[in-house]
């Protein structure tokens, strides 16, 4: 059996672990820094601390790339005249197509979306009055094409405020499905990194939730390099993995930012490289397909440079990681870039070959979860559930608001 056959043969079964809901966090802590954290060196031991501590564990030198995006208010409701009220959750944009520009663009815009309740709106616009920056406008959502499960919803609205406005005022911070609590005040920070600053996701990098400002300055006083990429991150990182095996399992595409300052560091670093989050994991880690296309196909597309999820498993790597970087550095200067921006489908399972990341701070997944493959990828196939082990028999707090993890090779 080859390389792609063997990880397309892994059955998401083996994967699972007993998860009571009681475990599972409803809320962050209110000092965030103050969560447990559990350590493991990967071929060593199991320790634990608390997340105040990873300046202090990090490596020397280190540097610690996180993702900067942060999370809109994408869950709209509408109430028909007949008082149902249909959802709309907002998950990518289509017209325009740039996250930057479909925020401030104003009379109107389109998004692929999930829509709630979806026959109760069989015909027709739905319309409500909303006030935005003191003033009343009128918002419409008029339903187009369906793509799978989801629609291209064109929405319009009278006067000059930008949509961005318009979520600011009316949307919801859509938290994860496994809290089965409806969304509170307290999301609209809670769910949000301290240094979130692109707007983009429907879901937090939930890994640096627990980073404080204090947390950051005392990363500073130690000398790790702070630097931040970005992964708009999609609804479909709660997909579940209903088949038997992941092989039939699709992932979702991502956007993905990288300036290339930061693929210049990274491609003469010698310094140990610790993402935050599988967001910034998986951003990290397409890089080199990227540069590998490019090896052979330096005017590559964007539909060529896109990672598909399977390529890691099927594609010759015949080059090194700093000429992969090297090469998309020279992409861009080819095209007058300073960022690279793409998609990525990545599917990082055991079988994968990580190649820049050499740390990770991540939170206690899903069972049966792409992120729990990520994770095994990553500390080794018999050693994920010793760790999950250990954390639920030492009443470690688990998902979205739960406690972290510090991963390092």
């Amino acid at each position: 059996m080859n390389a792609i056959d063997k990880v397309r043969a892994l059955r998401i079964a083996d994967y699972n672990y007993p998860l009571p809901d009681q475990r599972i966090a409803k809320h962050p802590l209110a000092e965030r820094e103050q969560c447990k954290l559990l350590c493991y060196q990967v071929g060593g031991n199991i320790s634990e601390g608390h997340f105040y501590d990873v300046p202090q564990l990090l490596p020397d030198n280190a540097m610690l790339v996180y993702n900067n995006t942060r999370v809109i208010n994408a869950r709209l409701r509408f109430r028909k005249p007949t008082g149902s009220v249909v959802e709309i959750f907002c998950l990518e944009p289509v017209a325009p197509v740039d996250y930057q520009l479909i925020f401030q663009t104003t009379r109107t815009c389109t998004w692929l979306c999930l829509v709630g309740n979806s026959k109760r709106w069989k015909q027709g616009a739905l319309v409500q009055h909303i006030e935005v920056e003191g003033r009343t406008i009128t918002l419409e959502a008029h339903r187009g094409e369906q793509r799978g499960n989801s629609f291209e919803i064109a929405f319009q609205w009278d006067g000059d405020v930008t949509f961005a406005s318009i979520l600011q005022a009316i949307g919801e911070i859509p938290i994860p499905p496994y809290l089965n609590r409806a969304t509170e005040a307290s999301d609209a920070a809670d769910y949000q990194t301290v240094y979130s600053h692109i707007d983009g996701s429907v879901a937090a990098p939930t890994a640096g939730l627990h980073f404080t400002d204090e947390v950051l300055a005392q990363c500073d006083a130690r000398h790790i390099k702070r630097r931040e990429l970005t992964l708009h991150v999609g609804a479909g990182t709660f997909q579940p993995v209903k088949s038997d095996s992941i092989g039939d399992h699709q992932m979702h595409h991502e956007f993905i930012s990288v300036s290339r300052s930061l693929l210049a560091e990274l491609a003469e670093t010698q310094a140990p490289v610790v993402a935050v989050g599988t967001t910034s994991v998986r951003t990290l880690e397409s890089l080199y397909y990227v540069g590998q296309v490019l090896e052979s196909h330096p005017d590559a597309s964007d539909e060529m440079l896109t990672v598909t999820q399977w390529m890691p498993y099927t594609t010759p790597c015949t080059i090194s990681v700093k000429k992969a970087l090297q090469n998309i550095i020279a992409y861009l200067d080819r095209h007058h870039a300073h960022t690279y921006m793409g998609s990525t489908q990545l599917m990082i399972a055991p079988g994968f070959t990580y190649r820049i990341v050499s740390g990770m701070i991540t939170n206690f997944h899903q069972p049966q979860s792409t992120l729990l493959l990520l994770v095994s990828a990553f500390v080794g196939e018999t050693h994920w559930r010793s760790i999950y082990d250990y954390a639920l028999a030492h009443d470690f707090r688990f998902l979205s608001y739960g406690d972290a993890c510090l991963f390092l090779k």
